[in-house]
């Protein structure tokens, strides 16, 4: 269990710049600079070298255009306890981008993240950048409820809006996220313009300044199977829609079952990703009508079951969860693909 290291217990006032909107001011964390970063040189050498003796965690996100693999990427935002870096991949270009490529990829640097999928997909496409050592946030607090006895309504992931607000782990109210998304509405290259206004600075670095408290807290709460689950689902969905021809065997190998969760040779069942094609035409018949049919599936299967959607792949259906859940769940959507005639 992780206790929250001194910068997290400190309580001092939260007084923003001048004309900054603040979020609130609980929980009252220190402010620390905020850096807009052009240049390699103007990261910290920890996270451009990483080694293991000195391990790094460190709040991770992505900014972008229909962040995806056809979509751009346009800020990469780290939180470190005593700063956050707003990495311009705009000015910066990939040359850039490439140069945190051993810190992303890296299993000395832990990256703290609410929902991977599309960062992951957006860096591996974009960049060549295999996305690793993650905790998704997301998952986490699906494993907080599950270890606590609180089941989970399908489809009903915490936002990471809901998450901040959540007096276990933030407690604060994040409207100026809303903001943002109301201007990403109306011009979705929001992001694409520099130079970065006062606002976008203050939203991207919003976006990661809570990451490291909220990670703190959790690991406080996580028993040491649901760290296994959180490692090996934080893998999986940084591959989730990174499809590739060679079946991942490029990537860092799934965290091993630890020894200690294994009791009179009886251990937690292994977790997999399956990826199903669908043929043309038949995702309809996979989601069936207001989604009953995949909604069906979902409350047989105790796995997760992902569509690509509008941002894509469109034609393949991804099943993240123990070994038996998901050939049942591979089973069922077969069923479905079928042509029945009466």
């Amino acid at each position: 269990m992780a206790s929250l290291p001194p910068p997290y217990q400190t309580h001092l006032p939260l007084s923003p710049d001048p004309g900054e909107k603040p979020l609130n001011s609980e929980p009252q964390l220190p402010l620390v600079p905020i850096h807009v970063v052009t240049r390699a040189s103007q990261l910290p050498a920890e996270f451009l070298e990483p080694s293991a003796e000195r391990q790094l965690v460190i709040g991770f996100d992505c900014e972008g255009v229909d962040l995806c693999r056809h979509g751009t990427l346009c800020i990469m935002q780290l939180a470190f306890p005593d700063a956050i870096y707003l990495v311009d991949a705009i000015q910066g270009g990939a040359m850039l981008i490439q140069a945190c490529k051993p810190a992303l990829e890296s299993s000395y640097i832990t990256k703290v993240i609410h929902d991977c999928k599309r960062d992951s997909e957006a860096l591996y496409f974009q960049f060549g950048i295999k996305l690793n050592n993650v905790v998704d946030t997301q998952i986490a607090y699906s494993l907080i409820e599950e270890q606590e006895g609180r089941k989970r309504l399908l489809d009903d992931y915490i936002s990471f809006v809901g998450l901040l607000a959540d007096p276990r782990y933030c407690g604060i109210s994040y409207l100026e996220k809303e903001e943002v998304r109301f201007l990403l509405r109306q011009d979705p290259n929001f992001w694409t313009y520099r130079p970065l206004s006062e606002q976008m600075v203050r939203a991207a670095a919003d976006d990661v300044r809570f990451l490291l408290y909220i990670y703190y807290k959790m690991m406080e709460k996580l028993n040491q199977q649901s760290l296994w689950y959180l490692a090996v689902r934080g893998a999986l969905y940084c591959r989730c829609f990174c499809i590739n021809d060679n079946n991942f065997a490029d990537w860092p190998p799934l965290p091993p079952i630890p020894d200690n969760l294994i009791v009179d040779g009886n251990a937690p069942e292994e977790e997999i990703l399956s990826v199903l094609d669908v043929p043309p035409g038949k995702m309809g018949r996979v989601i069936g009508r207001r989604g009953a049919s995949i909604l069906s599936i979902k409350e047989s299967c105790n796995a997760e079951i992902l569509i690509g959607g509008d941002k894509g792949p469109p034609d393949k259906v991804f099943i993240i969860g123990p070994v038996k859940q998901v050939r049942k769940a591979e089973a069922m959507l077969r069923g479905k693909m079928m042509d029945v005639y009466y």
